[in-house]
């Protein structure tokens, strides 16, 4: 990439500087900010989240970048796919293989309908997982802990069967955030979205061929909110 600058002896170019391996900077941003996102996430992150999130000018120049960097090797792209993005394995390997902290795993929470028998564990007694430090750094895990998602419910919130929540404990949440929900008259928890309609409780799947559960305001107790997502990849 060339860089205009102006002088006393006129306007002239100047070379950006350039990784070994012929990247700009800006193309070693995207790349990396790629491979955190899938070790985070599990899936790849769209055009749209590029350039939000590295503050790009347009989308045209992530597109552009993009193509660079698949001549040069260093991902694969389909373009007609949303989140068409590949790299290699090794790549996101060593974006995993970054600092991790441990968090109690505390069972199963159902993403359809309630578990009769919820698995209630102690944190003194429970597994450990690790988690990566690119979806919830060290300073952030007071009061987290875990739990594996069974059922479909959430799946339009890029939750699936398998994956793994993470949770702060608290007992409120405001509408519109995903939280562990206990019935308590069912004794069942159950992972859905958040929304305090005055005279009940919605908690709403993020499934459209799903039907929301509603129950009594003195009927639902919040154990948590979800603040991250170890997605899994099998």
């Amino acid at each position: 990439m060339l860089a205009i600058c102006v002088g006393r002896k006129g306007i002239y170019t100047m070379r950006s500087p350039r990784s070994h391996d012929g990247l700009s900077q800006r193309q070693e941003r995207i790349l990396k900010y790629i491979e955190q996102f899938l070790a985070q996430h599990g899936y790849p992150p769209s055009i749209r989240d590029i350039q939000t999130d590295l503050d790009i000018s347009s989308t045209s120049v992530v597109a552009y970048n993009l193509r660079i960097l698949q001549q040069k090797g260093k991902l694969n792209r389909q373009d007609k796919v949303s989140r068409g993005i590949t790299v290699p394995a090794g790549a996101i390997a060593t974006a995993k293989r970054a600092s991790f902290t441990r968090v109690p795993m505390l069972g199963i929470i159902t993403a359809g309908s309630p578990l009769p028998d919820p698995e209630d564990i102690s944190n003194d007694n429970a597994d450990k997982i690790d988690v990566p430090t690119q979806v919830l750094p060290e300073d952030k895990l007071h009061d987290v802990y875990a739990l594996q998602v069974r059922g479909h419910s959430m799946i339009d919130a890029l939750i699936d069967d398998g994956d793994i929540v993470l949770l702060r404990y608290q007992s409120t949440a405001d509408n519109g955030q995903m939280v562990a929900a206990r019935l308590i008259s069912e004794n069942a928890v159950t992972l859905k979205k958040f929304y305090n309609e005055g005279s009940r409780i919605r908690l709403q799947p993020a499934n459209v061929t799903m039907d929301p559960i509603y129950a009594n305001v003195d009927n639902v107790r919040i154990e948590g909110r979800v603040v991250g997502v170890l997605r899994n990849l099998e």
